[in-house]
């Protein structure tokens, strides 16, 4: 397997965010694309990736191929990319991942793969009656500000507004997002959908902003959240959060 980009950011850059959710993954290379899914170790959270073939310059893979790595390790290789270098991701025969960075000089690193189990992740087929398309850098605004005064957010979803809002002992922080030229809100139902969930994973979460200014927000009442962060013919970066029930 070789496969070669000529812009590192979009594979720095999600492997930077898909590292403060899990440790060890499995890539998929496949005709389509280099993909993964994966679960955080709380299974509160998953992750699903996948970078296009049409992403990369050079793309070659004799057959369908997985490779197992840490996380952190390709994290620590990638933050030496800079923007003018080109990457490569080659297999070698000894088990190792070999990364090239390439501009005026060439930059070669080797790091194992891993012997991870079987375990194939499933993305759950979830439906969902509200659908939230705005920019990245509102939904990250919304997150920051209930940040300040609680741990949990709650979405409250409907036609003409996604009310995003947190309760802290003593604070309370509420932010109203309507449909504008730059958010679109789509449903066909009447009724209101409201769900908490934790913001420790949503900040993690929303970094998706680094390569997509453009975000789809999905959720229903006591329901999973998918986020959804896209780049034409590029990559999509998308994650399921688990809601918390309050047990009141």
């Amino acid at each position: 397997m070789k496969l070669v980009l000529a812009e590192p950011k979009y594979f720095k850059d999600s492997i930077g965010i898909i590292s403060e959710l899990v440790s060890e993954v499995k890539f998929k290379a496949s005709p389509d694309g280099l993909e993964l899914v994966a679960m955080d170790p709380a299974n509160v959270a998953m992750v699903i990736f996948k970078l296009l073939s049409s992403c990369f310059t050079q793309y070659e893979i004799k057959e369908a191929e997985e490779i197992a790595i840490n996380l952190s390790n390709l994290k620590q290789i990638l933050r030496r990319a800079k923007s003018e270098d080109t990457l490569s991701l080659e297999t070698t025969d000894d088990g190792k991942l070999k990364i090239q960075l390439k501009s005026n000089t060439t930059r070669s690193f080797s790091i194992p793969t891993l012997e991870l189990d079987d375990k194939e992740q499933r993305v759950p087929e979830l439906t969902f009656p509200l659908a939230i398309h705005t920019k990245s850098s509102i939904l990250a605004e919304a997150i920051e500000d209930v940040s300040v005064v609680a741990e949990s957010v709650t979405f409250l979803g409907e036609k003409e507004q996604l009310s995003v809002k947190a309760e802290g002992d003593l604070s309370k922080a509420f932010i109203e997002i309507k449909p504008d030229d730059q958010t679109a809100i789509n449903t066909e139902s009447t009724d209101k959908h409201k769900a908490k969930y934790s913001l420790e994973y949503l900040k993690k979460m929303i970094a998706g902003g680094k390569l997509s200014d453009q975000v789809s927000l999905y959720f229903n009442t006591d329901y999973p959240l998918k986020l959804e962060y896209k780049v034409t013919d590029r990559l999509l970066l998308s994650f399921i959060l688990a809601p918390r029930v309050d047990n009141d």
